[in-house]
């Protein structure tokens, strides 16, 4: 009787396996995130950054607000008048002030601060769903604080 021994890559191969069937039900579990946007029912730019959003995993559901109805319930939320953009989207307990980049919003809800949300204030040219990137203005995504102050959480440098 010839006695068959697993070899290094045998264990291997099924360490692997053993590790991707355990993160089955996480991944199963977690889904996308979802990204609820307050916009203005006129403005296109709005619908390009859910766009965006959309393409990079994000599940986005739209309400649309009259400009006026929208900027009271951003000031109502806590966003400082001067952190105010064209459109206001909820993710993960967090408010999303404008044109906020897909990856700040991940690390947002990875990191998970002690904060109101992100804003990206105005409309800068080149942030998703401005304009092109290759084309883009120097702008900052700032942290807003539950006490309405502000800090850069990230920088983009003009292109």
């Amino acid at each position: 009787m010839t006695r068959q021994y697993l070899g290094r890559r045998d264990v291997l191969l099924a360490g692997v396996g053993l590790a991707g069937l355990a993160a089955v039900p996480v991944l199963a579990a977690s889904g996308p995130t979802t990204v609820h946007v307050r916009k203005d029912p006129d403005c296109g730019c709005c619908t390009a950054w859910i766009e965006i959003l959309a393409a990079d995993g994000f599940a986005v559901t739209v309400e649309l607000m009259p400009p006026d109805e929208l900027l009271q319930f951003k000031l109502a939320q806590g966003i400082p008048e001067t952190m105010v953009s064209c459109h206001t989207a909820e993710a993960g307990g967090y408010l999303i002030e404008g044109h906020v980049p897909p990856a700040d919003l991940r690390r947002l809800l990875a990191d998970k601060p002690d904060a109101l949300g992100l804003a990206v204030p105005g409309m800068p040219w080149g942030s998703p769903g401005m304009g092109p990137e290759a084309e883009r203005e120097a702008y900052d995504v700032f942290l807003v604080a539950r006490d309405g102050s502000t800090t850069v959480f990230a920088r983009y440098p003009a292109a």
